[in-house]
C-alpha cells in the first residue's frame, strides 16, 4: 500500500485533490477513505494521555497490589447505570463503594461494590500472577489498563477503538528470605501503594479530556453496558511478562528493607 501510494504521487496532507480514478483503473477514492482514517486514528493515538506506575512487591502480595491499583482507577472511570427516559433525557443511578483490606499488605483500598466487575478484574489479575511465577526469570512484568471510544464505520472497515487514557504498571517480584524482610516488606509496600493511589488520584482531578455523554444510541460506543450494577467508560486489560524492565524500584525496595533492619 505505501509503495502504490508513492508511485501515485499522493500526500496524506491533501486528500480533496486526489483524482477520484488513475487511468490505470486505480480505486482511488477507497485508498482516499482509507489514509483519511488512518491519519484520524494516528492522531487521536498521539491526543491518548498515558501514566506509568511502577511497584515492587513480593510473589504473594502481586494480586492484591493489582488489584488496588486497577480497582482505583476504575472506580474513578466508572458511574451509575444510566436510565433513559427519552433521547436526550436520561438519570444516572447510584455506585455504591466498599473497603477492601488486603491480607499481605498494610493497606486498605476503595473499590465499587460491583461483584461482576471484582470478578472481572480479579480473573486478569490472576492470570498475570500465574504468568509472573511460571515465567521461570526475575518476576518481570507489566500490566495496562486502556481505555477507548468506539468510532462507527462504513462497510467494510470494522468499527475503530480509539484509546484515550492508558494506565501501565510495571511490577518486579522481589525474593525474600526470611519472615523479619517479609513483615518490613508488607509495611513498606503499603506506604509506597499509599503513594501510587495519592497519585492517581490527583491525575483524576486534572481537567482533561473525557469522551461526550452519549445519546442513547450511543451509549455502547463510550460505556461498558454489559455490568447490571455499575458502568465503566469502556476498558481493556491487557498484560506481558518482560526481560527488563530495569531494577530502582527493586533496589529501592531492598534498601528500604536494609535500612529498616539496620535500626
Amino acid at each position: 500500500m505505501n509503495a502504490s501510494l508513492t508511485s501515485l504521487g499522493l500526500r496524506t496532507g491533501n486528500l480533496e485533490a486526489w483524482p477520484l480514478a488513475d487511468p490505470k483503473g486505480w480505486p482511488l477514492r477507497g485508498v482516499k477513505r482509507l489514509v483519511s482514517r488512518l491519519c484520524s486514528s494516528s492522531s487521536c493515538r498521539m491526543n491518548c494521555r498515558s501514566e506509568v506506575l511502577e511497584v515492587s512487591v513480593e510473589g504473594r502480595q502481586v494480586e492484591e497490589a493489582m488489584l488496588a491499583v486497577l480497582h482505583t482507577v476504575l472506580l474513578h472511570r466508572s458511574t451509575g447505570k444510566f436510565h433513559y427516559k427519552k433521547e436526550g433525557t436520561y438519570s444516572i443511578g447510584t455506585v455504591g463503594i466498599q473497603d477492601v483490606d488486603c491480607d499481605f499488605i498494610d493497606f486498605t483500598y476503595v473499590r465499587v461494590s460491583s461483584e461482576e466487575l471484582d470478578r472481572a478484574l480479579r480473573k486478569v489479575v490472576g492470570e498475570f500472577k500465574d504468568a509472573l511465577r511460571n515465567s521461570g526469570g526475575d518476576g518481570l512484568g507489566q500490566m495496562s489498563l486502556e481505555f477507548y471510544q468506539k468510532k462507527k464505520s462504513r462497510w467494510p472497515f470494522s468499527d475503530e477503538c480509539i484509546p484515550w487514557e492508558v494506565w501501565t504498571v510495571k511490577v518486579h517480584v522481589v525474593a525474600l528470605a526470611t519472615e523479619q524482610e517479609r513483615q518490613i516488606c508488607r509495611e513498606k509496600v503499603g506506604e509506597k501503594l499509599c503513594e501510587k493511589i495519592i497519585n492517581i488520584v490527583e491525575v483524576m482531578s486534572r481537567h482533561e479530556y473525557l469522551p461526550k455523554m452519549p445519546t442513547q444510541s450511543e451509549l455502547d460506543n463510550v460505556f461498558d453496558t454489559g455490568l447490571r450494577d455499575v458502568q465503566p467508560y469502556l476498558y481493556k486489560i491487557s498484560f506481558q511478562i518482560t526481560e527488563a524492565l530495569g531494577t530502582s524500584v527493586t533496589t529501592t525496595m531492598r534498601r528500604l528493607i536494609k535500612d529498616t533492619l539496620a535500626l
